[in-house]
């Protein structure tokens, strides 16, 4: 929700972190709105009794951050308090924190606005993943997406029957043509029929819990919020992490070029993208890497062929240029196709007019 800048905010902030043979990486962008209500969690071993689980979590505000911060700050330990996680218990347990997560925050310091979560518990032999709205988490495994969370939309069956028996209404694909996700931490305002439950409400705090045996092709796990998932495919982003990582393993270096395509494919909300690499993800091959150097080179001269023709230029246009060239260009990434080697035009840009400004435009998103 809100308005819109005049030119998106392109710092990012970005966390790594290793333990239980896993590592992640979580790195979030304002991009194109007025403010950054987007937030995460992370936790290698979770308490004294579960040290070799993981959690990672992203929560996507709306209307503000407030119940997306107490969503990061509160929800593992809401869930882990539960008699049923601690009596092993475990979707019940996650659901039944959730609940109580949402019903504190109610009795709590008056907020507004909501947000989604999306969380994963990875134990040594099992994944949980819980859902509530529309970020999305995915899993990898032979390089392909293998199962990913279901988004909450007004308009889906399941949601819809749900709206219109609490006496709502799906109208503009809104929850009384309001709110874009049916269901969702928070707002409050959806939530106000005492004759009914929490989870038969205009707007449900229940997550979907889904429980997956782990395999040695499970790669990596990537959750994000919807301002990722608006603009690529659970394929094409799975594709990407998977090409990447035969190449490096510079976490943050992978996640914030997802980011930047992200954002030059034309997603105008905030993004939040989170990928937890398993033990069987792809590891470092050296034709891949000499392939990707190759690429690089070519796109550069490329480039700086383009720019050879034109006596008055400016980086829009170069931009616009290489992206109409693009289906004469081989081997660019999977799921990145030329938006991943922007950096690389950019750079080329900078060499011919390293004092000129480079300022992000409409011109050349999608």
């Amino acid at each position: 929700m809100g308005g819109f800048l005049d030119k998106p905010e392109t710092d990012k902030d970005f966390d790594v972190g290793t333990g239980n043979g896993l590592q992640y990486c979580v790195s979030s962008m304002q991009g194109w709105r007025m403010e950054m209500e987007d937030t995460h969690a992370a936790a290698i071993g979770i308490n004294e009794a579960f040290p070799s689980w993981s959690y990672f979590g992203v929560f996507d505000g709306h209307a503000g951050k407030a119940i997306a911060l107490q969503c990061a700050e509160d929800l593992l330990n809401t869930i882990v308090k539960t008699d049923q996680f601690s009596k092993m218990q475990i979707e019940l347990g996650i659901r039944t924190g959730f609940l109580r997560l949402d019903d504190e925050m109610r009795k709590g310091v008056e907020k507004t606005g909501g947000s989604t979560a999306i969380c994963c518990f990875v134990a040594p032999k099992k994944l949980y993943f819980a859902n509530c709205g529309d970020s999305r988490a995915v899993l990898c495994r032979n390089g392909r997406a293998a199962f990913s969370t279901f988004d909450h939309k007004p308009t889906s069956a399941i949601e819809k029957d749900r709206i219109q028996k609490a006496g709502g209404s799906v109208m503009i694909k809104r929850v009384n043509g309001t709110l874009a996700v049916s269901r969702a931490m928070g707002d409050y305002d959806f939530k106000g029929d005492l004759t009914r439950g929490c989870c038969e409400q205009l707007v449900s705090p229940e997550p979907d819990v889904t429980v997956l045996e782990r395999l040695a092709s499970d790669e990596f796990i990537i959750l994000a919020c919807d301002g990722i998932w608006d603009v690529i495919s659970n394929d094409d982003l799975c594709a990407f992490i998977h090409s990447r990582l035969c190449i490096s393993w510079d976490l943050p270096e992978i996640v914030n070029s997802v980011l930047d395509i992200c954002l030059h494919k034309g997603s105008r909300d905030n993004m939040t993208l989170m990928i937890v690499i398993l033990p069987g993800a792809p590891t470092i091959d050296k034709d891949a890497v000499a392939a990707d150097k190759n690429l690089d080179n070519n796109i550069a001269q490329m480039a700086r062929e383009v720019m050879a023709k034109n006596e008055i230029f400016d980086y829009e246009v170069l931009v616009h240029i290489m992206k109409r060239m693009a289906s004469n260009i081989h081997n660019l990434p999977p799921g990145g196709g030329i938006f991943s080697k922007y950096h690389v035009i950019e750079q080329v840009y900078q060499e011919a007019y390293p004092n000129k400004p480079r300022e992000f435009h409409d011109y050349y998103t999608i």
